[in-house]
């Protein structure tokens, strides 16, 4: 393998967790009136910051949302993280093929990521590797995050590859001079590979692109 180091994001990339968030998030949408779509809410919702999605519900509600929005939804996701949260099928095996560096750079808090990834029994595969926007204040489609990764775990982007699923994530990626393989489905994949993501379906796949034995 060509890359020093691999940076994953970690929702829907490792863990199996943004049909679960966005089923939440539409359900708590209806509460104040918005009705989303779930397709909507998958494709727009997913990889950027929690605040930019509930500014769009307020906005479509046209008031201001209940003060404990977000900490509900925090509730109510974890919760269902602690019954529901499955990996990604087939990372464990990726994981357990990669013989670099890597780590996790991803837009949720800290405490979120570290449960995910623990309920998932990945967490021994990142410890002390784990980077959140929240580190640092910044959110993709901004690069600050996975330039930050970078750096903590010295290297530089030319010597890194970053495992997206959004397109905010992989828009953050390209914008930080890093290459990208884009978790892909029919509906964005060509999206990915107008931003210059190198598209893939599968683990089974990545593996192969990222030439691991």
């Amino acid at each position: 393998m060509r890359y020093k180091c691999l940076i994953f994001d970690n929702d829907g990339v490792l863990i199996d967790s943004e049909i679960i968030s966005n089923k939440v998030m539409v359900e708590m949408a209806k509460s104040v009136g918005v009705d989303i779509d779930m397709d909507y809410a998958m494709k727009n919702f997913s990889g950027v910051s929690l605040q930019s999605t509930m500014d769009y519900v307020e906005r479509e509600a046209g008031e201001k949302l209940p003060a404990d929005f977000e900490q509900e939804f925090r509730k109510r996701t974890f919760e269902l993280f602690k019954t529901d949260l499955k990996p990604v099928e087939g990372v464990a095996a990726l994981l357990d093929k990669i013989t670099v560096p890597c780590c996790v750079a991803s837009s949720g808090p800290r405490k979120k990521l570290e449960l995910s990834l623990e309920v998932t029994n990945l967490l021994h595969k990142f410890e002390n590797r784990i980077f959140s926007c929240y580190d640092i204040g910044v959110w993709k489609p901004n690069p600050d995050i996975f330039l930050y990764a970078a750096e903590e775990m010295g290297f530089k982007p030319n010597e890194c590859a970053v495992i997206e699923d959004s397109l905010a994530g992989v828009k953050a990626a390209r914008a930080g001079g890093f290459d990208v393989f884009g978790f892909a489905n029919e509906r964005n994949k060509e999206e990915f590979e107008k931003l210059g993501a190198v598209v893939f379906f599968s683990m089974d796949e990545l593996a192969g692109l990222l030439e691991l034995q």
